[in-house]
């Protein structure tokens, strides 16, 4: 089994059915924080199959997009957590 062969065979569809799980999971979240969680773990498996991409296609440059992403991912959760944090202070 070659590389390509697991990439496209094992590795994309289960980052795949983790996609489908994660937007259920947004979707039907009972709370905002479920949300937000489901949100970025969205975004994280995006990161994944980036990273898949720019090896199967031998492109560097896909790595550092995946690196930017991550880093306003982090950005945007811890933002708004401290969003939430703040607002559940305020009741």
């Amino acid at each position: 089994m070659t590389l390509t062969t697991y990439f496209d065979y094992v590795i994309l569809p289960i980052l795949t059915l983790s996609v489908i799980l994660a937007f259920i999971r947004l979707y039907k979240g009972p709370q905002i924080f479920d949300r937000v969680i489901a949100l970025d773990l969205i975004i994280t498996i995006g990161i994944g199959i980036i990273t898949v991409y720019s090896i199967r296609t031998s492109q560097e440059v896909f790595l550092d997009i995946a690196m930017i992403l991550a880093l306003i991912a982090f950005l945007g959760t811890i933002a708004f957590s401290f969003y939430l944090e703040k607002q559940s202070n305020d009741d």
